[in-house]
């Protein structure tokens, strides 16, 4: 386990109740890539699991994870199926963003008209839940790698230090050649960014900053200069109508997209 310099006892908890964990205390904040892959760094099994510290793992779901991946030797990584704490579906699995999504989730699309097709494409709505199979993205919430891919391919790149190393990271993987896998019979409850909603304005700011970047790494290069303008344009347009929505709105969460966690629910 790796603790990011939190400001509270959370490190001398894990230590004192729970012996057994090697626990890894950074000395300043190093944010979500760095730390995932110190601990990857440091870890000795055949697969490393990101895991959020935001989660309730369900009995058995990394009995089957981990069971898939060594039934599937075609599979390089994989991820469970996130619920809610209400039991609803948090759709973790994502399409890349492009500029056509950002101006969708700019206005809410999928609140306006839910059953649009380009919400549908980015989030896919409508995947297969009751089979295990490949898929373009999907959250570093619950993350299983084989050892052999982040010894070959690489690490979270750290040029995105938090909100954007999961679709990075599966670009990446995507661009290797690498096999990424939805398991939905593997389950694990997400409660949702509750850190990043503690100061969201921050949060959407340094989004945009990672999503510009996202597009400078992996699309600048093959694009014209007046495509990289308009994109360039779109994101900071997206950033300013969310902090705008941000002000105005009670709901000061961060995601809010179809499946997002609702502001009060029950827990399973």
């Amino acid at each position: 386990m790796v603790d990011d310099n939190s400001p509270d006892d959370s490190a001398k908890m894990v230590h004192t109740e729970f012996p057994n964990i090697r626990l890894i205390v950074n000395k300043s904040n190093q944010r979500y890539s760095k730390s995932n892959n110190i601990g990857l760094e440091a870890s000795q099994g055949r697969y490393g699991l990101i895991l959020n510290c935001d989660t309730i793992v369900k009995p058995g779901a990394f009995e089957t994870l981990v069971r898939f991946m060594d039934e599937h030797p075609e599979a390089d990584t994989c991820g469970p199926k996130l619920l809610n704490p209400d039991g609803t579906i948090q759709h973790c699995v994502r399409g890349f963003p492009d500029a056509l999504t950002l101006i969708a989730q700019s206005i809410n699309l999928h609140k306006i008209f839910p059953n649009n097709p380009i919400t549908e494409r980015y989030y896919y709505l409508n995947i297969d839940q009751t089979r295990a199979q490949t898929v373009p993205s999907i959250g570093t919430t619950a993350f299983l790698i084989r050892r052999s891919i982040w010894e070959t391919v690489g690490l979270l790149d750290t040029r995105f230090p938090q909100l954007m190393a999961d679709q990075a990271y599966c670009l990446k993987l995507q661009q290797a050649g690498k096999n990424i896998y939805y398991v939905p019979f593997a389950e694990v409850i997400h409660l949702g960014s509750q850190s990043l909603n503690q100061n969201s304005r921050n949060a959407i700011i340094n989004l945009h900053q990672e999503l510009k970047t996202f597009y400078d790494v992996f699309y600048v290069s093959r694009n014209h200069m007046i495509k990289n303008w308009l994109a360039h344009l779109v994101i900071r347009g997206r950033c300013q109508l969310k902090l705008l929505e941000n002000w105005i709105s009670r709901d000061k969460r961060l995601i809010t997209g179809p499946g997002a966690p609702r502001q009060s629910g029950k827990m399973l």
